[in-house]
This record gives C-alpha cells, structure tokens and sequence, in this order.
C-alpha cells in the first residue's frame, strides 16, 4: 500500500454558486465516507486562509507571513488516501473532482520505516 496526497488549489471552487456550497460539501463528505469504508482514507481537509495567514519558519526560526510571491498557487484543500497503486488514487481523485466540481493533484508521498 502507498499513501497518496489528493490536493486543489486554492480558489479553484470560487466558480460554485452559494446556493450550491452545501450541496457540494454534502457530495465531498460523501466521497471520505466512501473511502472510510473502503478502508483508504486517512485524513482530509480544507484550508482556512480567512482566520490565519500561512506562515513559513526558516531553519533560524525566522516566521514570514504569506503569501508569497514566489508561489503560484495554495492548497484549499486536501485528503490522503491508502491505496495499492497510483491506478487507485487516480480513481479517488476523479471521485473528488466530481464531488469538489473542481481538478484534483495526485502525489504520492514518500515512505519513510521510521514513521
């Protein structure tokens, strides 16, 4: 099994109307209970960039509050899933795009023993 990172970006649901956001929550929330029962999901969630700032803290403890120039783009929200081959990420994040109406990112994440 590897775990993969299913990400969008930041501002890509700005094109949802307001009557439709709970519909669209209610179709995300159903797509994570899916995968709790399959027995993928590890963890999602979105970003809140109302409430705080990101931040980035520098190997000297330094903190520079976002954004940044330099990035072209901020995860709105994210999920990460268990799964046997990258075939069956591919297949949760189209679940996603459907229920989020917005792409999906698929990354693998690195296997560390220790973790």
């Amino acid at each position: 099994m590897a775990r993969y990172l299913i990400t969008f970006e930041n501002g890509s649901m700005d094109h949802i109307r307001e009557e439709d956001v709970p519909e669209v929550g209610k179709a995300a929330h159903a797509v994570v209970q899916e995968a709790k029962d399959a027995g993928v999901f590890i963890f999602a969630g979105g970003l809140d960039y109302g409430t705080m700032k990101p931040a980035v803290v520098g190997t000297d403890g330094v903190v520079t509050d976002g954004p940044y120039p330099e990035s072209k783009e901020l995860i709105g929200g994210f999920a990460i899933v268990d799964v046997p081959a990258r075939e069956a990420a591919l297949e949760w994040a189209a679940k996603f795009a459907v229920a989020c109406r917005c792409a999906q990112d698929v990354r693998e994440l690195m296997y560390d023993p220790e973790i």
